[in-house]
């Protein structure tokens, strides 16, 4: 296996703009295509649909009827020069508003966008912010611009998690992640028909691509099973299949990811296999440190870890940022990303997860963002009041205009 190390060069002229360096070649991968040769590469920013007043919980959770923008307007910097509260340079529109997301698909598509990736939620039974995809997303005039898929976000939520100042210091847990066997029947049915049957879901050699976010708590809901955990991915498959797709492509979303152990590597890859997944995604790219040079250089050495050890497609992603800070009082600059963290930074490691994506022509050219809207963690790519389009523009450059920061 051909390894080519990392270089990494800084240069200064008005704005930072960096080598983020070439990524290790691995072994060949299952090959699996895009049902289409077009468009060139797939650009999949991730959803946080919790801008919006939920039925179900929204009065117990957010109960100022504006969902999550609620917890976003109460931010408050940490230390000098620290950018709280996040302002949208649109306003605080609920993304459950079709007029909303039409604004942002033709913003999207625009600048090079063209895939959202909804996180999907199912709490005691029954779904959780559901309403940004069903009524935001899909009743959008314009949504046939756009393809989009969902990533099952099954983790715990503690009380204090996602409204501190309603919860304070009360971390029991709202809401366990894992679900039993009846439940999983009901997403299994509810997702295939309310979602994978929609025109614009997207799919790879046909079949629907369905993200899981935590496999542990996959793991969890079967007894703790790999074996048990496969029968369920297996009547899933089948479930698909009889709806008339040709499979179903199912990803093991890796979250943010550190370097791993030899031995924590085997168990990975060895569950990759053990379960069937056909690819692995991350929601953010892993490696957080306070300066965003740093961060990328450790995503990339993640990346290439994970590329040097496994036989399915590994999908690229890259962070805008990172900032919790209105979730949690305590937190500081520490667990801040604030340095170098500029449009030009991001658009010079976007450059380098094209560059990976073009590495590996057997695999779809699809490289995931986080994210679109996520204000409360300060990483989005949505125009905020203080880089404008400088984030959009930056994917624009990178991914339509075949921008080449060396």
């Amino acid at each position: 296996m051909n390894r080519l190390k990392d270089k990494l060069s800084y240069l200064k002229a008005g704005a930072l703009l960096f080598a983020f360096g070439v990524l290790s070649c691995s072994q060949p991968k299952q090959e699996v295509k895009p049902a289409s040769a077009e468009p060139d590469y797939y650009v999949a920013a991730y959803v946080w649909p919790s801008c919006h007043h939920d039925e179900r919980f929204g009065d117990m959770l957010w109960p100022d009827g504006t969902g999550e923008w609620e917890v976003i307007k109460k931010g408050n910097p940490r230390f000098d020069g620290h950018y709280q509260p996040r302002q949208p340079l649109w306003g605080y529109g609920m993304d459950n508003d079709p007029a909303v997301v039409e604004k942002w698909i033709d913003a999207a598509v625009d600048h090079g966008v063209n895939v959202f990736v909804y996180d999907w939620y199912w709490f005691d039974g029954g779904p959780f912010l559901e309403s940004a995809l069903n009524d935001g997303f899909l009743k959008a005039k314009n949504n046939s611009k756009m393809q989009f898929y969902i990533m099952w976000a099954n983790h715990d939520v503690k009380r204090n998690y996602w409204n501190v100042h309603k919860f304070a210091d009360d971390n029991s847990i709202m809401w366990n992640g894992a679900v039993d066997w009846d439940n999983f029947k009901i997403i299994v049915d509810r997702v295939i028909n309310q979602y994978f049957k929609q025109p614009n879901y997207f799919k790879i050699d046909g079949m629907p691509v369905f993200s899981i976010f935590s496999v542990g708590k996959l793991l969890e809901s079967f007894d703790g099973s790999v074996e048990e955990a496969r029968k369920a991915l297996d009547y899933f498959r089948e479930e698909v299949k009889k709806a008339g797709f040709p499979g179903l492509h199912i990803q093991w979303n890796q979250g943010g990811g550190s370097i791993m152990s030899k031995e924590a590597a085997a168990r990975f890859t060895d569950n990759v296999d053990a379960m069937g997944f056909n690819s692995v995604a991350m929601y953010n790219m892993g490696g957080l440190t306070e300066d965003y040079i740093a961060y990328g250089t450790n995503s990339r050495n993640i990346r290439a870890q994970m590329d040097s050890i496994l036989d399915v497609p590994l999908f690229p992603c890259v962070s805008v940022g990172w900032d919790d800070t209105p979730r949690f009082p305590a937190k500081g600059i520490k667990d801040v990303v604030h340095y170098h963290n500029t449009p030009e930074s991001f658009a010079a490691l976007l450059y380098q997860a094209k560059k990976y994506a073009d590495s590996h022509p057997e695999q779809p050219k699809l490289i995931t963002i986080n994210a679109w809207n996520e204000w409360v963690e300060g990483s989005y790519l949505l125009p905020d009041m203080l880089n404008g389009y400088g984030y959009l523009n930056a994917v624009k450059r990178v991914i339509k205009e075949d921008y080449n920061p060396y």
